[in-house]
């Protein structure tokens, strides 16, 4: 089965638009990975075009934060919906991962 989300890059930013599922975990996660690699400053996950999102993704997130955390880097997501927060909140993931403030 062919992932089902697009990914993007803007500067530090990591844009991913679709469905962000199972189903496409292990490309976010090699591009997760790769750009923290690749950049010094803050890394941004942005899910504001993401449509779909279950918990699989939500851990790879988690994961990336706090391995980026180890290596002395910061990863933060940016443009949570609603489903996001929510499920973030429901899996208490949202204690783990940082979410970038509005301006």
């Amino acid at each position: 089965m062919d992932a089902a989300v697009e990914i993007m890059t803007d500067g530090p930013t990591l844009v991913l638009v679709g469905d962000f599922d199972v189903r496409s975990t292990m490309e976010v996660r090699t591009a997760i990975y790769e750009h923290l690699d690749g950049h010094d400053e803050d890394v941004v996950v942005d899910l504001t075009d993401v449509v779909c999102v279950d918990l699989t993704a939500l851990k790879v997130l988690a994961v990336a934060t706090r391995e980026a955390e180890r290596a002395g880097h910061h990863l933060m997501l940016r443009g949570c919906g609603p489903a996001v927060l929510r499920l973030l909140h429901m899996s208490r993931l949202i204690r783990v991962v940082a979410l970038e403030r509005a301006a």
